[in-house]
């Protein structure tokens, strides 16, 4: 992420979010334009991992977005810290729509559907994002710390750095965390799986 965005822009960013008031009009105004074209980029390479997910990149930054915007103690706090919460928050999205799809499919009072109208990527990416959010909470109760880091580079598609100063810590360990977590997630998700 940090290689696609200028420094220029990811300064301006940074001091956008620093004095942003979500209760002044014309700072929403400022910030959107500012912020808009890299969760959009967050959230396309998230979407491209899906493979069929049916939620549009658009879909999934405003769904995301109108999580962030009234929580000023993200916007405070700065870029990188940002990024990371709308990592979390695109998580979030994904998990939530996930599950209802699995309940609709389990029929939770919907109406019959026919078979051959249902799309099976799409039921196959719910299920493995459950799974992935489950592993993942079951992860973050062992080390929290880990779990932020996946959230931040997996789902928010931060690069080591950004992750380190999202999260406040350095990047040798996130690399470490990283590389720990994603093990352990392959091992607990095999496991289950």
């Amino acid at each position: 992420m940090s290689s696609d965005v200028p420094q220029a822009v990811r300064s301006e960013t940074t001091e956008i979010l620093l004095s942003f008031d979500p209760d002044n009009p014309a700072s929403l105004d400022r910030l959107l334009p500012v912020i808009y074209e890299e969760l959009r980029q967050m959230a396309h390479r998230q979407l491209a991992r899906s493979g069929g997910s049916t939620i549009r990149t658009t879909a999934l930054v405003h769904e995301a977005y109108l999580k962030l915007v009234d929580d000023t103690r993200i916007s405070s706090k700065g870029r990188a810290y940002f990024f990371g919460a709308a990592a979390r928050a695109m998580r979030q999205v994904l998990v939530d729509r996930a599950r209802r799809r699995n309940a609709q499919k389990r029929g939770s009072g919907a109406a019959h559907v026919d078979i051959d109208l249902v799309e099976l990527g799409d039921d196959d990416f719910a299920a493995e994002i459950v799974d992935l959010d489950d592993a993942l909470t079951r992860l973050s109760a062992i080390s929290e710390r880990q779990g932020r880091v996946i959230e931040c580079r997996f789902f928010g598609g931060l690069s080591i750095a950004e992750t380190a100063t999202a999260l406040g810590i350095s990047e040798r360990t996130v690399k470490a965390d990283w590389a720990v977590a994603r093990a352990w997630l392959y091992r607990d998700l095999i496991k289950d799986g």
